[in-house]
């Protein structure tokens, strides 16, 4: 009798203290993806979704709210709880926002934490098949010999790819006229009929249409080449020193986040990217390098991105679209 009684007063306690350990488990966390539903961003974060769920318990949902150039998702995290149950994940035009936005709905510096760098992939520029250029020099070429006369695409103003192409004329001492689209999809579609000249857009953009034949890569901007392009030079290779632009995939959650959160969601970020499937799937998709760094690395990184494009875009005075 004397036992039983000791058994279920030892079960009812330890039922009482798990009862806050369970109270605590999270119920949904919403993966905010700044663009529209079909990118490369949505892709990933649909990517992370189970994997997240399985290690971090609780119910992970995406939800696509584009807008101002990712400023009005990137809003939404910063305004939501500082409990880890609000995620951006994000791309390389999150840097521009501060500068491109004349009055940008969020301080992304101010009122995010930067949680993980998931990976870069390079800018690459490609022409036209029918074009004459076989590399950059081909273009700068054209471009004094009648400037202006060569066009290219990119997914919009303020983008990296128009950033890019800005500095490189620039230093080229060349007129390269940028047309700017809403959207990879239509950018590529008026390279592949020739309605402009060249593209510069994520790897992830170009590749897919290499084989086809129509388009032909000219210059890739990361330090060291893919392995998909080993034929087509680098930026640096080209003559532009210390010069690369990179597409990249982040992870953003509200300031005040504690500290101790975010280094769990980066360490099950970390373990979910690691999987054989998921690694597999980013670098052959998306040409992605992976990096995997956590909020040191990604805040150090992001905060050299902000200030290298933001003055790219002050000093060439460039204004996002209406």
């Amino acid at each position: 009798m004397i036992r039983q009684t000791r058994r279920a007063f030892l079960a009812s306690t330890a039922a009482f203290a798990a009862a806050p350990a369970l109270a605590q488990q999270p119920g949904v966390t919403t993966l905010v993806v700044p663009f529209p539903p079909g990118g490369s961003t949505d892709a990933l974060a649909r990517l992370l979704q189970a994997g997240l769920q399985n290690r971090l318990g609780g119910t992970f949902v995406v939800e696509n709210r584009a807008g101002a150039a990712g400023a009005i998702g990137a809003a939404q995290v910063a305004k939501s709880a500082a409990d880890g149950t609000s995620l951006l994940v994000t791309f390389d035009s999150h840097a521009v926002i501060p500068a491109i936005l004349e009055k940008p709905p969020v301080d992304v510096e101010k009122e995010l934490v930067p949680v993980f760098l998931v990976g870069t992939a390079p800018y690459v520029v490609a022409t036209n098949a029918g074009r004459p250029f076989k590399t950059f020099a081909d273009v700068v070429a054209a471009s004094k010999d009648k400037p202006g006369s060569v066009r290219y695409a990119s997914v919009g103003i303020g983008t990296i790819g128009h950033l890019a192409m800005t500095v490189l004329a620039k230093r080229a001492g060349v007129e390269i006229t940028h047309v700017a689209y809403r959207g990879g999809g239509p950018a590529m579609n008026d390279v592949v009929g020739g309605h402009v000249d060249l593209i510069c857009g994520s790897a992830a953009l170009i590749t897919p249409q290499l084989g086809g034949g129509a388009v032909r890569p000219i210059m890739q901007m990361g330090r060291n080449r893919l392995d998909l392009l080993g034929q087509t030079q680098t930026a640096i290779e080209a003559g532009f020193a210390d010069f690369e632009a990179l597409a990249w995939w982040g992870v953003f959650a509200p300031k005040d986040t504690p500290a101790a959160t975010v280094a769990r969601i980066a360490d099950a970020l970390k373990a979910t990217i690691s999987e054989a499937a998921i690694s597999a799937r980013l670098k052959e998709t998306q040409q992605m390098t992976l990096v995997l760094g956590g909020p040191d690395e990604m805040g150090t990184f992001f905060a050299k991105q902000v200030q290298g494009w933001g003055k790219v875009v002050r000093d060439n005075g460039i204004k996002a679209q209406s």
